[in-house]
């Protein structure tokens, strides 16, 4: 009967949470984690190490409390409520970052920087509290059959808008005056939000009987430790996704880079994370598609080779003409972290562990997030920007020799269960 329910709602499910996605990437666009909030930090400090940890702030959030919260997800009977409360607290964080860069004029730089700092992980850790509920009711009211197609639709739809209002930020951050250009593409990002919020709002989720109704945080932390002690595949995914991390902090400095190198303005840069999110809108309903179909462990090390491929490029790039050809291949890579990892990290265990899966999946990734920004900074101001780039490579080439040496698919080591299509 709820499988029924569930296919009887697809399709509305579907078009709800493509458009929840595609406002959110919207205003993602005009805050972007890698291009336009950076350049508001630099706008304050030299740091290299500040401007890469701003970088990893969405990443951080968004992995960290996800193991935290599965135990307070596992036996809902509905998803939905929990994620429509704590979605809040990653969508107003954009008005705060839009005050802060009113105020810049007669504000402290260095209250400035604690208040962007705030706002940024506020946001992030917002992203983060919610997403295990969130991924757990899409995987609910998604059938397995359609997963990546739907995380790879509704990341394509979030990115092409993404793309078109980075492209946007850029041209306001150059025709309106500092810092009045800043807290236009904020404010900007905060309505969009909340469009977001309403469609989101609109997903219908019928109630389930969960298995686990009660259960102790001890009892929590005894069923955490089964897991990792007992699904090797699943460590090796992990240490697979540890790698392809590492090697993904070099986008966050990329701009930086182009800018001190070779001398990229504030419109170039909004074009850059344009080709950047062209590239995730391109690359995601392939992805998705591709990893339904023939499995996402193989998508998993495409995208590993191609993160590797954009980071050789920047290396021995000549002008900046090249990094365009850099944030392309970036876009795809990151198109892979999202899409792919996604859908294959809620393939792993039985139904009723899925919360389990899901928070360990992110938080134990958490830590390489958190400090390989603040390597990849330390590496630029000790050594330069090409021994960062290096030791990305390094990481990346290792990612896909473990992705092909150890991991295996877990949709294949299971059972097969038909799962109807529907409309």
């Amino acid at each position: 009967m709820l499988q029924r329910d569930i296919l009887d709602k697809l399709r509305h499910n579907f078009v709800v949470n493509l458009l929840d996605g595609a406002f959110f990437g919207f205003g993602m666009g005009f805050a972007s984690f890698v291009t336009v909030i950076p350049l508001f930090v630099n706008s304050i400090t030299d740091s290299t190490t500040i401007i890469g940890l701003i970088s990893a702030l969405h990443l951080i959030g968004w992995q960290l409390p996800q193991l935290f919260t599965a135990s307070q997800v596992v036996g809902l009977r509905r998803f939905k409520p929990m994620v429509m409360r704590r979605t809040f607290h990653e969508r107003w964080p954009f008005f705060g970052l839009a005050v802060v860069a009113l105020l810049i004029p007669v504000m402290d730089r260095q209250l400035a920087l604690a208040l962007i700092f705030l706002m940024a992980l506020w946001q992030s850790f917002g992203g983060g509290v919610t997403a295990t509920a969130w991924q757990s009711m899409i995987s609910k009211i998604i059938p397995e059959a359609r997963r990546g197609t739907f995380f790879g639709a509704q990341s394509a739809a979030a990115n092409l808008l993404a793309a078109i209002s980075a492209v946007m930020a850029g041209t306001l951050l150059v025709t309106l005056d500092y810092p009045t250009n800043f807290a236009a593409c904020f404010a900007i990002a905060g309505i969009s939000m909340i469009i977001s919020w309403i469609f989101l709002w609109r997903a219908y989720e019928p109630e389930h009987e969960p298995r686990v109704v009660t259960q102790s945080q001890g009892d929590f932390w005894r069923s955490v430790r089964d897991i990792l002690r007992r699904d090797v595949n699943f460590r090796w995914f992990m240490v697979a996704r540890i790698l392809a991390q590492l090697s993904y902090m070099a986008v966050g400095f990329y701009t930086i880079y182009a800018v001190r190198i070779y001398s990229m303005n504030e419109q170039t840069a909004g074009v850059m994370t344009g080709v950047l999110l062209l590239g995730v809108t391109i690359a995601n309903p392939l992805i998705g598609w591709m990893g339904d179909r023939y499995g996402h462990r193989r998508m998993l090390t495409l995208g590993s080779i191609v993160m590797t491929l954009s980071v050789a490029v920047a290396i021995f790039a000549s002008d900046v003409s090249w990094f365009y050809v850099v944030f392309g291949l970036a876009g795809f890579a990151q198109a892979v972290l999202w899409t792919t990892t996604m859908a294959m990290t809620v393939e792993f265990g039985e139904e009723d562990e899925r919360p389990y899966y899901i928070g360990l999946a992110n938080t134990l990734t958490a830590p390489t997030t958190i400090l390989s920004p603040i390597l990849g900074g330390w590496l630029v101001d000790a050594l330069g920007f090409h021994s960062m780039f290096t030791v990305a490579v390094v990481a990346g080439v290792l990612a896909v020799v473990v992705l092909q040496t150890t991991v295996l698919d877990p949709r294949r080591l299971r059972p097969a269960v038909p799962t109807p299509i529907g409309d």
